[in-house]
């Protein structure tokens, strides 16, 4: 089978396509005949050995992907031959708090991804997806929508009439944006892109502000709020944007800290955090079960992840330079 692997040494231009056996399922586990993947940020940071050190020399990488069971093991009984299914992005956290040992077994990083025309995973590491999505819709959902849905519905507890901030156009924010006008919430969309903003305002965006022309954004967060400011903020920016976020909040504000785009580390005020009673959740994914919940929710509603970009299997390396320039709206997607 055809299969992408990171040589061992940092930077994308370890990405490299090869050629393995195809793997057979063994007890409780299922074969999934791969149709579509999709990048995450982190991704690239895994490539460029800026995720916890130099990947595993031969590691298939990407933790999202969606495909068709195409056999099964001994055992199996929740998943049957032909059903739509996407690994989730930590193959043990199945429900409940995260744990230590739930990071050791996050796909394309502790152990390897789903790049490759086929892949074994526990029956237990698979969830099926939405009936009306397509593969790239179903592609998108294993980290960042299970990111968005986490940090709306089970952390920062989204309700009707909560005015979310959404940082860009990225496939977090994007999916996060629908999942909380789901739940009746007025929505702030920031982005460098007048064109990105009229995108997101179709998907329901109430408020647009352009950070370029807008450099003071946390202030028109609180015009466009009658100086009340935010309920919650989604910050995938990290320490570029993280006290600007803070700013943005009413007193008792939420943010669900995702992203670190801007960087890992730096200066934060925490006397706003104290001063103000803000609630900070650092949010990493998240569980089967709130990913089967997710899912529940997504085929009541008829939400469709937003697609930005789609490229053909040969041209992975392509899709890692796309997003790193973010150009992108949505996810970035590859196809089989």
């Amino acid at each position: 089978m055809k299969a992408y692997e990171l040589k061992a040494v940092t930077g994308l231009d370890s990405i490299t396509r090869t050629e393995r056996e195809t793997p057979r399922p063994g007890p409780g586990q299922a074969l999934i005949r791969m149709k579509a993947w999709s990048l995450n940020f982190r991704d690239t940071l895994v490539a460029r050995g800026s995720y916890g050190g130099p990947p595993r020399a031969g590691l298939i990488p990407l933790s999202d992907g969606a495909g068709e069971i195409a056999e099964i093991g001994a055992g199996v009984t929740h998943v049957a031959v032909g059903d739509r299914v996407a690994g989730i992005f930590m193959q043990n956290w199945l429900a409940g708090d995260i744990t230590a040992e739930s990071g050791n077994s996050a796909l394309g990083g502790a152990i390897d991804g789903m790049l490759a025309e086929y892949v074994v995973l526990s029956q237990d590491g698979v969830v099926k997806v939405p009936a009306h999505l397509t593969w790239a819709e179903a592609a998108s959902l294993p980290c960042a929508a299970v990111t968005a849905w986490n940090a709306l519905v089970r952390e920062a507890r989204v309700k009707a009439g909560d005015t979310v901030v959404l940082l860009g156009t990225g496939g977090v924010s994007m999916i996060g944006l629908q999942f909380a006008k789901l739940h009746g919430a007025r929505c702030i969309v920031t982005s460098s892109s007048d064109e990105k903003l009229e995108q997101a305002k179709s998907l329901g965006a109430d408020a647009l502000i352009n950070y370029r022309s807008r450099p003071d954004w946390e202030k028109a967060v609180l015009e466009h709020t009658d100086g009340r400011g935010a309920d919650i903020v989604i910050e995938v920016g990290g320490v570029g944007t993280f006290d600007k976020s803070l700013a943005s909040l009413k007193p008792g504000g939420r943010m669900c800290l995702i992203g670190v785009l801007t960087g890992v580390s730096g200066q934060v005020n925490t006397a706003a955090i104290l001063r103000r009673h803000l609630r900070v959740h650092g949010i990493y994914v998240g569980s089967r079960e709130m990913f089967e919940e997710m899912n529940r929710a997504i085929s009541v509603s008829g939400i469709r992840p937003p697609v930005g970009s789609c490229f053909d299997f040969e041209e992975a390396r392509a899709a890692y330079d796309h997003m790193l320039a973010g150009a992108h709206f949505g996810k970035v997607v590859i196809s089989g």
